[in-house]
């Protein structure tokens, strides 16, 4: 992805009439996170080529979740281009026709690609248990304030704050700031400019996310199925749900017209 740090992905060959699916895991985890790992299972076996890469957060061939107190010298900007690398990829195997499928901070990585001229080879976008980069009680303006601050003085200490489910996240700077300024703002404004088909599955007892994001979603009219009694991690039989409407919103794109 960068010298010195190689990554590593699950590639499962799939069907040559249907899109292949470039599956993405959540904050700090890996491939082998279970909605990930069940989702991918369940795409597989319906014909579906489905390439799990586990981003490499700047450790070479990481194969674990990373700890919410360890040191994070990686930022959103290298994640968004180690899914650019996986897309060529594809495209360098013969697949031309790509969807991005994400859980939780993944399907806000997802967006953050797809915000910056992404390959034509992608023709969709299915975002599940879609969230922002949230920061506990700070003040998102006085801390995006504060660090830029930083980065212009080239400070190189690093920052400790609360990012997603991390009470503590020690980051550099440059890193927490790239993560920082996608609040939900930014991600609605990033669906509605989407330059593909946009699908979102979220779950109506899902209590990790902002009070009140699925109305704005909803007020905003992006394209969404609410899953009814399905947490976050759409685990237990909602498992069957995230497949289901996964599967229908690929039929779908692969349908739809392409770009």
């Amino acid at each position: 992805m960068r010298p010195d740090i190689p990554a590593s992905a699950e590639y499962s060959i799939g069907e040559p009439n249907k899109p292949a699916v470039l599956l993405l895991h959540g904050f700090l985890q890996t491939r082998d996170f279970h909605t990930v790992t069940t989702l991918a299972r369940g795409l597989q076996d319906a014909g579906y080529t489905v390439l799990s890469p586990t981003l490499s957060l700047n450790i070479p061939n990481r194969v674990q979740s990373l700890a919410c107190e360890a040191v994070h010298k990686h930022s959103l900007d290298d994640d968004v281009a180690e899914i650019g690398h996986w897309v060529s990829w594809l495209k360098a195997h013969g697949h031309h026709s790509i969807v991005l499928v994400g859980h939780s901070f993944g399907s806000l990585q997802l967006l953050a690609y797809l915000s910056l001229k992404p390959d034509a080879a992608v023709k969709g976008y299915i975002g599940a248990s879609l969230i922002e980069a949230q920061i506990g009680t700070a003040k998102r303006p006085a801390l995006i304030t504060q660090l830029e601050g930083r980065v212009l003085g080239k400070q190189r200490a690093l920052v400790n704050q609360s990012l997603s489910f991390c009470r503590k996240y020690p980051s550099t700077p440059e890193g927490l700031l790239s993560y920082v300024r996608w609040d939900q703002p930014r991600l609605l404004a990033a669906l509605k400019q989407s330059p593909v088909s946009v699908m979102l599955i979220m779950g109506d007892r899902d209590t990790i996310v902002e009070r009140g994001w699925i109305r704005a979603l909803e007020h905003v009219q992006i394209p969404m199925v609410i899953v009814k009694g399905a947490n976050h991690f759409m685990d237990g039989a909602h498992e069957f749900d995230l497949l289901e409407y996964t599967l229908k919103s690929l039929e779908r794109i692969h349908q739809a017209p392409s770009r």
